[in-house]
C-alpha cells in the first residue's frame, strides 16, 4: 500500500498544495516551522480521520479561514482508494471513501494502516498511563474492528455512569436499580477488553525485544507488563465495592480505563533506570513492532512516517534504522529533516527510489528524485 498523491486546502499553514509521491521514500526538507510536520499530519488525518497533534479538529483550519479539505489517492494492490476529509467551522467533519461518506469515523480505522515515529513519542515513557493506553488502543483498533467497537461502547457507558455517580454524590441519594445496568455493561466490557489487551501483549512483546536489540546493538532485555485490575478473579466484587470511593471522587475508579503498561529494562522501570539512549531505542522499537504487527495481521506494509528523527538519534541508531530500510523491511516512507545535506548523506547509499521535496512559506516543490 502507498499514497500516490495528496491535495491540501487551507490546512494549517498550507493554502493550497498538490503533490505526487514516490512509492518508496519521500523526504521533506525545510526550516523549522515550514510545515514538514503538518504535511505528515495531513497523511495521518487521511489514514486515521484525525490529527496526531491537535485533539480539536478546528485547530487544523488555516488561520482566518473557515474550513479545510484533504484528499489523497492510495494504491492498495490493484485498487485505488480515494479518501477525502472535509471540515467546516460549526459543522460535522466528513470523511469520504471513493465517493461514499462514512456514517461513523470508526468505519475507516484500519483500512489504511500507518505508523508515526515523532519527537513527542517520549511521552509514552515519561507521561502518564493514558498515553500508553492510547498507543495500544490505537494499535489494536487498527487491526481489530470488534475491539474498536467494544472500546467505544465502554467509553460511552463510562461517561454515562460517571454522570450518574456525580449526580448521586451531589444529591446524597443512590439509586442502585438505576446504576445496575451501567455496572453490568462496564464489568463485562472490562473483562473482554482486558483479555484482548493481555493476549495481544503476548504477541507484541517478542517483536519489541527483537527490534530493540536491532536498533540498540545492546544485550539487555526489555519487557512490557500489562497491569489491570480487570484480570483479577474478584474483579466484579472489587468493582461493586468501590462505589463508596466512586461517590467520594465523583467518578468510576475501577475498569480498563485505569489500566497501564509498564516498560522495563533489565528488570527495572525504563522511566527511572533507562539511559537516554536506551529510552530512544525502546521508543523506536515500540513503533517498529507496531509496524510489523500491521504487516503480519493486515497482510500489507503500512505507511511509515518519520518526523525529525535524525535530530533525536545518535549515529549508531540512525545507522541501524537505515540498515532496516536498506533491507526493504518497509514499504512507503515519509521523512522530515531541517538539514538537506544530512538527509542526502544518510540516504545516498540506499538502492531505493527517493524523492526530495523542499518546503518554504507554505509552498512545496520537488527538488530531485533518483
Amino acid at each position: 500500500m502507498y499514497l500516490k498523491n495528496i491535495q491540501l486546502s487551507q490546512f494549517k499553514n498550507f493554502s493550497k498544495v498538490q503533490i505526487s509521491f514516490s512509492p518508496e521514500i519521500n523526504c521533506f526538507l525545510g526550516n523549522n516551522g515550514s510545515g514538514k510536520t503538518n504535511l505528515l499530519d495531513a497523511i495521518h488525518y487521511l489514514c486515521l480521520t484525525k490529527s496526531a497533534l491537535n485533539t480539536l479538529d478546528f485547530q487544523n483550519i488555516q488561520h482566518n479561514q473557515t474550513f479545510f479539505t484533504l484528499k489523497g489517492d492510495f494504491q492498495q494492490g490493484e485498487k485505488t482508494v480515494e479518501v477525502k476529509c472535509l471540515l467546516e467551522s460549526g459543522k460535522k467533519k466528513q470523511v469520504i471513501n471513493n465517493g461514499k461518506a462514512y456514517d461513523k469515523m470508526s468505519e475507516h480505522i484500519g483500512l489504511l494502516p500507518i505508523v508515526l515515529i515523532a519527537p513527542d513519542d517520549t511521552q509514552l515513557i515519561k507521561g502518564g498511563s493514558e498515553e500508553r493506553r492510547k498507543f495500544f488502543d490505537s494499535l489494536l483498533s487498527q487491526v481489530d474492528k470488534n475491539y474498536l467497537e467494544q472500546l467505544i461502547r465502554y467509553q460511552h457507558f463510562l461517561k454515562q455512569r460517571n454522570a450518574l455517580v456525580k449526580k448521586f454524590s451531589e444529591s446524597n441519594r443512590i439509586d442502585a436499580v438505576l446504576l445496575e445496568p451501567y455496572d453490568k455493561e462496564l464489568i463485562q466490557l472490562s473483562l473482554w477488553i482486558g483479555e484482548k489487551r493481555s493476549n495481544f501483549i503476548q504477541t507484541y512483546a517478542p517483536l519489541l525485544l527483537n527490534h530493540y536489540l536491532e536498533i540498540s546493538g545492546s544485550k539487555e532485555e526489555v519487557h512490557i507488563t500489562y497491569e489491570s485490575n480487570c484480570l483479577e478473579p474478584s474483579f466484579k466484587e472489587v468493582f461493586k465495592s468501590s462505589l463508596k470511593k466512586d461517590l467520594l471522587l465523583k467518578r468510576t475508579n475501577k475498569g480498563i480505563h485505569k489500566d497501564d503498561y509498564h516498560f522495563n529494562i533489565g528488570g527495572h522501570p525504563l522511566k527511572k533506570f533507562g539511559s537516554q539512549g536506551q529510552q530512544k531505542s525502546f521508543l523506536i522499537a515500540l513503533k517498529l513492532a507496531q509496524f510489523h504487527v500491521f504487516k503480519n495481521l493486515k497482510q500489507t506494509k503500512p505507511i511509515l512516517l518519520l518526523d525529525d528523527i535524525f535530530d533525536k538519534l545518535d549515529d549508531l541508531r540512525i545507522k541501524k534504522l537505515i540498515e532496516l530500510v536498506a533491507n526493504q523491511e518497509f514499504g512507503q516512507l515519509f521523512i522530515t529533516d531541517a538539514r538537506p545535506e544530512r538527509s542526502r548523506e544518510i540516504l545516498e547509499d540506499l538502492h531505493s527510489h527517493i524523492t526530495y521535496f523542499e518546503l518554504k512559506e507554505g509552498a512545496i516543490s520537488k527538488v530531485s528524485s533518483n
